[in-house]
């Protein structure tokens, strides 16, 4: 907008100095006519003079016209609008553009993130002996319900061992927490890497892929079943900036997060964990900040959901509630964004509520949460789009999650991690 401003007021003070021009040339023009004899003893002179005369005042006709269009104000507001209307669509398709490039930022992994998980998978590749686990049975602890047992389900290395390493210094007796992490396939090994590199401070950590599940299959899971739909998967994992950008409500559903089968992994704990009474679920982009046992003596009333009791859930048959309304979803009509919905409809009416302090959200995506709500929190949670690991993150909240990185670790410092 200033620099059209600033071409009009140049154009204006231009025909205004033409003015001033054409005034000085009739009047000297009139001084002409009363010096010289033009009235017809001269014809020479006298054409000559007519001649000036109709020249300027040609001149001056076409400067008049010319300066309509500045010195006239609806024509003149008309162009402002016009101008006003062509730089809010130019301005648009740049905020539609920018969303598409954070859209792509969030999906994407970081360099360093991705040498790391190289790095720890070269570890496993290069020394095989040291990783074997020799138990063919699960170790005890994993299966003991008298212990604190937690859920992580992530295939990113670097997140999964932030959320570990915060809850297992935060506890006062962490050799009695275990931590269950399911991830894929493909991250397994770097996985188990991770956690071998040191003992946590005696806490139990198992490490699982999703496929050692086998129950969790497409002719049981809805959402395994979903993801064979070529429709979903071009609804997905389709490219197009022209596409993206014509609807940018729509880029934040489809993520193909929202379809993966880690995402909804939440709704078959009890089968996953059967002899264990209670397990807390914990995100992948959580940090923890006090000891948690906290909960698990927290009454809940025969309720399902706060800290997850198995036994109510198996009892209320959770899980073939999520299975129905996810079935019903195949299409996306219900509702487009991930696992919440289901949630809220599969757990209504059998969720205990507890206590706000126990957990902060929008790290992720609000840069006013206060400062005290945040440091009395149990769990702080980066939902959103801006996470910790990722530049998008917001600055203020990141010295919470990075004082529980494993920046001394050799792999960190190869892959240019620094506090």
């Amino acid at each position: 907008m200033a620099p059209w401003l600033g071409k009009l007021k140049l154009e204006n003070t231009k025909l205004v100095k033409n003015f001033a021009e054409i005034s000085m040339n009739f009047t000297d023009l009139i001084k002409k006519a009363s010096h010289y004899d033009v009235s017809g003893s001269n014809t020479t002179l006298a054409h000559r003079f007519l001649k000036q005369a109709r020249e300027r005042v040609k001149s001056a006709k076409q400067l008049i016209s010319k300066s309509k269009g500045s010195f006239d104000s609806q024509l003149k507001i008309q162009k402002l609008k016009d101008t006003i209307f062509g730089l809010e669509e130019q301005m648009s398709k740049l905020k539609n553009r920018g969303e598409f490039a954070k859209s792509i930022a969030t999906k994407a992994i970081p360099r360093n993130l991705h040498c790391l998980a190289l790095r720890l998978m070269q570890e496993r590749i290069e020394n095989p002996i040291r990783y074997i686990n020799k138990q063919m049975k699960p170790r005890k602890e994993f299966e003991d319900p008298n212990l604190y047992h937690y859920a992580i389900f992530s295939d990113n290395v670097l997140a999964a061992s932030v959320v570990v390493n915060s809850v297992v210094q935060n506890a006062k007796e962490p050799w009695k927490h275990v931590l269950h992490i399911v991830t894929e396939r493909t991250t397994l090994a770097a996985m188990k890497v991770m956690f071998k590199l040191k003992d946590h401070s005696g806490a139990h950590i198992e490490v699982k892929a999703v496929e050692d599940y086998k129950f969790l299959n497409s002719s049981y899971v809805p959402v395994l079943r979903q993801q064979e739909s070529a429709e979903l998967q071009g609804y997905y994992y389709g490219s197009g900036l022209e596409n993206s950008t014509s609807d940018p409500s729509n880029l934040k559903f489809r993520n193909p997060k929202y379809l993966s089968i880690m995402n909804h992994l939440r709704f078959y704990l009890p089968e996953m964990y059967p002899k264990l009474h209670k397990i807390l679920f914990l995100d992948d982009d959580v940090v923890v900040q006090k000891d948690m046992t906290g909960l698990w003596e927290v009454d809940m009333d025969g309720k399902v959901n706060g800290a997850v009791e198995t036994y109510a859930w198996r009892r209320d048959n959770c899980t073939e509630k999520y299975h129905y309304w996810q079935e019903l979803n195949g299409n996306r009509t219900l509702w487009r964004l991930g696992t919440l919905p289901p949630g809220l409809i599969t757990f209504y009416s059998t969720t205990k509520p507890l206590d706000k302090s126990w957990h902060v959200l929008g790290l992720g995506y609000n840069p006013r949460l206060s400062e005290e709500k945040i440091q009395n929190a149990a769990v702080v949670h980066y939902n959103g789009d801006s996470k910790p690991w990722l530049a998008t993150a917001i600055p203020r909240y990141q010295p919470l999650w990075t004082k529980y990185v494993d920046y001394d670790l050799e792999f960190f410092r190869a892959c240019n991690f620094a506090p």
